[in-house]
This record gives structure tokens, C-alpha cells and sequence, in this order.
């Protein structure tokens, strides 16, 4: 019996939700944002921003990763914040306003986008944004979850 149940275990751990491949972590030194994701797929890091407030990659296919926190100038709580990126994107498709975080996803500019944000500590803004062309679905949204949810700040 034990051996069954570590054989449904080892096929649920290989098949249940999808792998990172080569994962990287990235921590900004300037906010303390902290996202991981697979390098092997964003393989090219793009300069980084002058004032060091983020990171963003390109992958050989057309997709794009970017991470940054910023002050929350503004002083918008998560539904000021959606009302504000409701204005951002061309056509929005799912959100999720929650405790601490706002989610964003549809198509803008052709590709498809997932933006999520986190309310960190000291009233700072912890975001996660990716695009991808949408006739590659099949390979970026199996991605999109672990990416997202590895998103974390003070």
C-alpha cells in the first residue's frame, strides 16, 4: 500500500502543476521584490531601469517578464489600483481584487498580459507583468501561476 501511495505521489508531483525549468530568483535591491521564474524560457535580461526599481526579460519567441516595485504615490487601496489599470490594458478578461493584491489578465497589443500586484510593507507596491503572443498560450499559460504566485515583498 505504501508503495502505491508513493507512486500516486511521485506522478502527482511530476504532472500536478507544471515546472519552472531552470528557475532564477530575482530580488530587487531597492524594494526587496522578489519574483522566480524560468530562465531557461526568459533567457534574455533587458537593461535594467535607471532609478533600480525592477528587472524585466525577453524570451527567443516573443514573450516578456517584468518585475519592479514602486512607492504607492498615489495612496490607491487594491480597488483604487484596479480602477487605475482598468485604463492601462485594451481589453481586460479576468481580474481578482483581494486583501493585498490586484490581478489583471486579457490582451493588450496583440499578446496575451498577466499583471499582478501585491500591497508589501511601508506602503510599497511589489508587480509582476507578463506578455506573450497569443498564439503561444499553450506555453506561457502553464507558466503564468507558479511565476505570479512566487511574486513576494516585505
Amino acid at each position: 500500500m505504501r508503495r502505491l501511495a508513493a507512486l500516486a505521489f511521485a506522478v502527482l508531483a511530476a504532472f500536478g502543476s507544471p515546472a519552472l525549468g531552470a528557475d532564477q530568483t530575482y530580488v530587487n535591491a531597492r524594494f526587496g521584490t522578489v519574483l522566480t521564474y524560468p530562465d531557461d524560457i526568459f533567457s534574455r535580461p533587458q537593461p535594467p531601469s535607471e532609478n533600480g526599481d525592477g528587472l524585466s526579460w525577453e524570451s527567443d519567441d516573443g514573450g516578456w517578464l517584468g518585475v519592479w516595485g514602486q512607492y504607492n504615490a498615489l495612496e490607491q487601496d487594491e480597488k483604487g489600483l484596479f480602477d487605475f489599470l482598468v485604463d492601462d490594458f485594451e481589453t481586460i478578461t479576468y481580474s481578482k481584487i483581494g486583501k493585498g493584491f490586484v490581478v489583471v489578465s486579457g490582451l493588450d497589443g496583440g499578446k496575451v498580459f498577466y499583471q499582478r500586484t501585491i500591497f508589501g510593507a511601508d506602503d510599497i507596491l511589489h508587480t509582476m507583468l507578463m506578455r506573450y503572443p497569443k498564439a503561444l498560450k499553450a506555453k506561457y499559460d502553464p507558466l503564468v501561476g507558479p511565476i505570479a504566485t512566487s511574486l513576494k515583498g516585505p
